[in-house]
């Protein structure tokens, strides 16, 4: 098999994995601060998955940032590229300093 096309279909997985899982984060964070709000007790045995959930956030908002720097030198929209890339994570950030024409 040729070896850019099992990287296109990897990324392409990746790509939808990490899209889930960010969007789960930001559902199961929502949940956790409404259930603070309404001094509803949440289970303890759920904070690794909190603390893991919110690490994943951070890496995926710093990289958007870096992105978002970095976009217009790439003749991309900053904000656009930014939400891309906070949603798929390193694979965004990969494709804007990769080669134009692999992806």
């Amino acid at each position: 098999m040729d070896l850019k096309f099992i990287k296109k279909k990897m990324y392409f997985f990746i790509k939808i994995i990490s899209t889930v899982l960010i969007t789960s984060a930001i559902g199961l964070e929502s949940w956790n601060i409404y259930a603070v709000i309404t001094n509803i007790n949440v289970p303890s045995s759920l904070n690794p998955i909190f603390w893991i959930e919110r690490f994943a956030m951070m890496s995926h908002f710093i990289e958007s940032i870096i992105a978002a720097f970095y976009a217009p030198s790439r003749q991309k929209i900053p904000i656009k590229y930014a939400t891309y890339t906070f949603f798929v994570g390193t694979i965004g950030l990969l494709e804007l300093f990769g080669q134009q024409d692999d992806y």
